[in-house]
């Protein structure tokens, strides 16, 4: 099974100005990214608002991204959402445009059997050509994603990559196990990123990326490499500004930082709204102690 990329991917935000998909800050954005080591850019996941962009915006988002990047590394485009064909249509708008893959995330609201996800997840890969990363994130969704169907899944061939949000560990290891190398694993909590690669992920699909890209990196190629303990350390280190960066809904507080430190607006959709003052003023306290510069 080929590997999409090893250590630190970003889950970009998307740069809204006046109501509008920022290109020109996208691009800054991901400038930064590259030059902090980032392995793979993630456009059009939940981070980056999807759900609140229509058609064009996402297409307009996708293919700036692609063309930012340049080749340099995999982008992996957000597909997802809790109507299959509407998942399908998406990917069939992408499959000339360069991506490395789609990232779909398990149904949402109208809650899936067992069954509706293999469903779910079948009709996709049969009816779109990007190989396809599943996205399992209990906390939003709640659904998650059991081993009996990823067990399924992998036998396709399909099935590329597995970021995995869920907290149960045991449950997660689980995944693995019967996953047997089938897919590659990354976590998608940065609070989550040394136990996971500890249990055999290769890496992290990131939210704290977009603040701190080579921290990130940093920290994935340490455990990569065999330095666990430096890996631990900075997983460790970087703790407090998880926390700032999560203490309101995603992306809420990772754009309000990215607007601190002059790289995009803060701007989000509804029904997202600005982050409140007691948690922007924690937020501005934690940044500059993991030596971010604030203008």
């Amino acid at each position: 099974m080929p590997t999409l990329f090893q250590g630190s991917a970003v889950a970009l935000v998307t740069p809204f100005n006046n109501g509008k998909v920022d290109t020109a800050a996208i691009e800054r954005l991901v400038e930064r990214q590259l030059a902090g080591g980032t392995a793979a850019i993630v456009a059009c996941g939940t981070t980056g608002e999807l759900t609140t962009m229509d058609a064009q915006e996402r297409e307009l988002t996708v293919r700036t991204v692609l063309k930012a990047v340049n080749g340099r590394v995999p982008v992996i485009a957000g597909t997802g959402t809790n109507c299959t064909q509407n998942v399908i249509d998406t990917a069939k708008r992408y499959e000339d445009l360069g991506c490395a893959a789609q990232l779909v995330v398990t149904p949402y609201y109208n809650k899936t059997s067992t069954e509706g996800l293999y469903a779910h997840f079948m009709a996709v890969a049969e009816q779109t050509k990007l190989p396809i990363v599943i996205y399992n994130v209990p906390s939003r969704t709640a659904m998650d994603i059991p081993p009996e169907v990823l067990n399924r899944l992998a036998d396709t061939g399909r099935f590329v990559a597995l970021k995995e949000s869920s907290y149960n560990m045991p449950f997660v290891m689980e995944k693995i196990r019967v996953l047997h190398s089938r897919m590659v694993v990354y976590s998608g909590n940065d609070d989550m990123v040394v136990p996971m690669m500890a249990v055999g992920a290769l890496g992290v699909i990131s939210v704290v990326a977009n603040v701190l890209p080579e921290a990130i990196t940093k920290m994935t190629q340490c455990y990569l490499n065999g330095d666990h303990a430096a890996a631990l350390s900075q997983q460790l280190t970087l703790l407090p500004l998880v926390f700032a960066l999560f203490a309101e809904v995603n992306p809420i507080p990772c754009k309000a930082a990215l607007e601190m430190m002059g790289l995009c607006s803060g701007e989000v959709r509804l029904p997202l709204v600005p982050i409140g003052e007691d948690n922007r003023g924690k937020l501005r306290a934690a940044l500059p102690d993991a030596g971010i510069t604030l203008i």
